[in-house]
């Protein structure tokens, strides 16, 4: 990535454009995009790097809420692939599709850039970034423990592999403080900063209670950390007449404007409706949530119960191969004991477990529904929408990013997706990846 990075000219190394670098385990992309807004609201042109995509390679790079176009991509990738195949550079499709995002966001003059790293912080593509005007962790949990460590702290370690001197660092209150207070230190970091330090109030976890049921909230969680984000890099940029930081005002309203939105398939509720025999309208709820680790699901499940405590859940669940699927299947079954409601897929990716896989590590989800024959997620949204009309259940279809595209589909949501012209441009920097085996995003 240094090398592709010094290739197209160190685009982010522009003193005129601030990047906001943001790790964490859960909770990122929402962060990102709520910075986002607010700062657009503010007047910014504002690029935003996410991952990964739901429905269209284009939604990991934005300015402004608009997708790079289909003839962007082409053009922009096209050069990259170039550089690669000159200078004998090995990047894989995360690195490409950063290096895509930079030279874009360069090219179109865009000033802010609010940047999610892919995987850990240390190591990641986007830390080729020298000097942003401020570094976010948000919560930890054990995730991709083969490359990141096998301990909270060991990930924690990696996370604040972002930290960057005389560059403040603010952390939410999920994480390992000692250790990465120890990488601020050792960094020389202008500040170690938490929201309740930013926020100047004693508030914990935050939480709601619905239905007499008291369940961890990930989307105030979340709204508190980019309210906190903001107002410090507002109380900066005061401090310093915008030398360093972002210089133009960011208002109440503005923040107002960004902690309000939510990224789709962050327990998103939607109202299916379908056309019985007799010819009356039907509806069911149907939830859409990436929860795909331990934690995540956990949050999601009591949400579930607080949200709708009266009715009956099913499942549309796929793993991606890399996810402690013992735990997960541990926590589904919890909530949803009978296997019958629990329909099991797999979804068209490298990188989703295998039903064999899922089975091995929890042999009582061999009673649940699934297809040997044809494991695509459409059939078993299909067959799980139809059985939840039927029985006036809540359907949830969570697990993996990966499903959601398919899921989306078959839910009649019309949003963008990839051309055929698009898939084989993004397509074959994949390909070069996968024939050099260094996919990892």
């Amino acid at each position: 990535m240094e090398l592709l990075y010094d290739a197209l000219g160190k685009p982010m190394d522009n003193p005129n454009i601030k990047v906001i670098h943001i790790a964490g385990t859960n909770g990122k992309g929402s962060v990102a995009l709520k910075v986002a807004i607010a700062l657009q609201s503010a007047g910014h042109d504002v690029g935003i790097v996410t991952s990964p995509h739901i429905s269209s390679f284009r939604e990991r790079i934005q300015i402004n809420g608009r997708l790079i176009s289909e003839d962007e991509v082409g053009e922009y990738l096209s050069q990259i692939l170039r550089i690669c195949d000159e200078q004998s550079i090995p990047a894989t499709f995360f690195e490409i599709t950063t290096a895509l995002a930079f030279l874009y966001f360069s090219k179109k003059h865009t000033n802010v850039v609010v940047l999610e790293t892919g995987l850990g912080g240390r190591l990641d593509a986007t830390n080729v970034i020298k000097r942003p005007c401020l570094c976010i962790i948000t919560s930890i949990g054990l995730e991709h423990t083969a490359l990141l460590g096998d301990t909270v702290e060991k990930i924690a370690a990696e996370k604040a592999g972002i930290i960057k001197q005389d560059v403040p660092i603010l952390v939410t209150a999920n994480v390992p403080h000692d250790v990465i207070q120890q990488c601020a230190k050792e960094k020389g970091a202008e500040g170690y900063y938490t929201c309740n330090s930013v926020l100047k109030d004693e508030k914990d976890i935050p939480s709601t209670s619905r239905n007499r049921v008291e369940c961890f909230d990930y989307d105030k969680e979340n709204s508190r950390t980019a309210m906190a984000a903001l107002k410090l890099l507002d109380m900066k940029s005061k401090e310093t007449n915008g030398s360093s930081f972002i210089f133009f005002p960011i208002t109440d309203d503005h923040i107002k404007q960004g902690i309000s939105k939510r990224p789709i398939c962050r327990f998103e509720e939607r109202r299916y409706h379908a056309s019985s025999l007799s010819e009356k309208k039907v509806a069911v709820n149907v939830i859409l949530d990436i929860a795909h680790n331990p934690p995540a699901m956990r949050v999601l499940f009591r949400k579930l119960e607080a949200t709708y405590p009266k009715q009956k859940k099913r499942l549309v669940i796929g793993f991606s191969a890399e996810k402690d699927l013992i735990k997960c299947a541990q926590i589904i079954l919890s909530s949803v004991p009978d296997p019958s409601s629990i329909h099991l897929t797999e979804a068209s990716n490298l990188r989703a477990a295998k039903l064999e896989a899922i089975f091995q590590a929890e042999p009582a989800l061999k009673q649940s529904n699934y297809n040997t024959e044809n494991r695509s997620v459409a059939v078993q949204v299909t067959s799980a929408l139809q059985l939840a009309l039927e029985r006036n259940e809540v359907l949830v279809v969570c697990g993996s990013v990966f499903l959601m595209s398919e899921a989306r589909e078959v839910l009649g949501i019309k949003e963008p997706r990839d051309s055929k012209q698009i898939t084989n441009v993004a397509g074959s920097g994949l390909q070069k990846c996968k024939e050099k085996q260094l996919l990892l995003k």
